[in-house]
This record gives C-alpha cells, structure tokens and sequence, in this order.
C-alpha cells in the first residue's frame, strides 16, 4: 500500500529536521563536555518551565553532555519559615541562619526541593541522584565573614550572619564518581565545616566554585532576565572579564546580578571555558543555548 505524506505534517517534519542539523556541531564539539548549572528563579517555580528543564537535562545527558544541577531555593525557605513563624532578617543580601533557620534550610534544600527536581529528572528518564555538600563532604566550608556595610573600610566590624558560609574546597571525586557511571548529579547548597558545622551557602557561588574545581566546559546560571543589560536596556550577548569589570565600576551591573556576574568572572580566570547568564523563562533555554546559534543571554569568555 502506498503512503502519501500529510504536507503540513511533512514541513514539521523538515523544521525538525533543519533544528537537528543545527544541533549537530554542537553535539559533537560538546560531547562528554561537563556542564555546571545553576537552576533557580521562575524555572523552578513554573510547572511548565520546570517541565522542559527536565526533558533538556535529560536530552543533554542522551547527546553526551555531562550535566550537573546545583539549585537554589530561596522562596521556599522564606514560605516554610513564615509557616513556622520564625522570623527573617538580611544583611547585604544574605539571609541570617540561626539554628532554627539552618534547620529550614537543610528540610528545603535537602530534602522537599533537591529530592522535587531529582524525581523530575527521573520521570522524564533521567537517572539524577541528589546530594548536599555534607555528603561525603563535597562541599568543605567556612563560616562567612559579612562586614557591616554601614561602616567605613578602615573601622567595618565583622556583622554575625550565623550558619552562612563560603566554599573552601570541592570534593570533585565524589561527583566525578556519579557521572562516570551515569548520574546526573543533583546539588543542594549546603556545606560542612571542618568540625561538622552546616553552612547554608549562595546557590550560584556554590555552582561556580564546582565549575572551577571540575574545569567544566561550562557553568550556565539561569535566572529571570534576558542576561546582563547595557544603560539602555539592552541584553549584552558577549563579554570579557575586563569589559565585565568596567560594566561594574560604570555601575551597569548592580543588585543581585552583581554576585551572579562575579562568580562567573571568577569561574572563567578559573579555567572554565565559558559562563553564561541566560533567560530561564524561554521554555527550553538550556537546549536553545548549547546547541543552536540563538542565543538566550549573555556569554562571558575569555
């Protein structure tokens, strides 16, 4: 029996195509390329959004590509923490961890929203595992040092922020162990310290610092926005470190974006090939970046 192609079915058809030769340099160039993204913002929160994440996290993984997740949650421990009535303070952005606060934070990220993304990823085929910086001590920490922004540099007093830390080392062989055998590893922000402290810790310095110690081909930071903007509103596709920094001092860059730009400045002087900041309200921003020529942010390389 003969069979006679539908034409509106056969030009989808071809579209899909034409996007899968499009894909293919990049497929090749990125194959077994490890890639460190930092989920958060609208794309975690969305339930469309947080469908397409996984399938492209699954994707990836399918073509070669070695991704690893690292996620914030923030919004959640601020609505469990209102639930308990334990009260919230901030302190040049970072959120006061008393023990009552660390021991939300360690329910949220550890537990509701690490284990949420994990069986996400799985559903879609995937096969994530998730861990925090505890686990086999990945994630080696020291107590934050946060200076009273209200005060001069030469007379600034060290302000306690409690259980907020900063990334002293990555323990690369325990993830790298995951990946050789197929994980997609899934990571809370969450460090120990040398005596068994946990130190809640910014998802997107947690995320840089595993580029660095990784040497990843990539670090990627979703957020809600197109990316770093010029004075004019305008989305900056490609920047150096040194462009980067002169957009600092002009005071272009600023407000939260200011940590997310440094830590990806720090990652690239680190070895990581490229960083970039991009849209994760596009549905499939994490495909449409890595492996076609649109891109959905800006991109910071050497």
């Amino acid at each position: 029996m003969k069979r006679t192609a539908d034409p509106k079915a056969l030009a989808g058809a071809s579209q899909v195509a034409e996007v899968l030769t499009e894909a293919l340099p990049y497929i090749q160039k990125f194959h077994g390329a490890t890639m460190v993204i930092k989920y958060g913002g609208h794309a975690m929160v969305d339930e469309e959004l947080k469908q397409t994440f996984a399938r492209d996290i699954v994707l990836l993984k399918l073509v070669g590509i070695n991704p690893l997740i690292v996620h914030g949650g923030g919004p959640q421990i601020g609505q469990l923490l209102e639930k308990l009535n334990i009260p919230t303070r901030f302190v040049g952005g970072m959120r006061v961890t008393d023990d009552d606060t660390m021991n939300v934070v360690e329910m949220v990220l550890g537990g509701l929203v690490n284990q949420d993304i994990v069986s996400l990823i799985n559903t879609q085929g995937g096969r994530a595992v998730g861990v925090t910086g505890k686990d086999g001590k990945l994630i080696t920490a020291s107590r934050l040092e946060m200076r009273d922004p209200s005060q001069t540099a030469t007379t600034s007093e060290i302000i306690d922020i409690g259980h907020v830390g900063e990334v002293k080392k990555v323990n690369g062989a325990v993830l790298d162990a995951l990946m050789s055998q197929g994980f997609i590893p899934v990571v809370a922000p969450i460090g120990v310290g040398d005596d068994g402290e946990a130190y809640n810790i910014n998802a997107d310095i947690v995320a840089g610092k595993i580029a660095e110690f990784l040497g990843a081909e990539k670090l990627i930071l979703l957020t809600d926005t197109p990316g770093i903007l010029d004075a004019d509103g305008n989305t900056l596709t490609g920047l150096s470190p040194t462009e980067v920094d002169q957009l600092i001092k002009d005071g272009v860059i600023q407000g939260g974006m200011l940590p997310k730009t440094q830590c990806a400045v720090e990652a690239i002087q680190a070895g990581v090939k490229t960083a970039q900041i991009i849209d994760g309200t596009v549905p499939h921003a994490l495909l449409l970046e890595i492996l076609t020529d649109a891109g959905v942010g800006t991109m910071i390389g050497a």
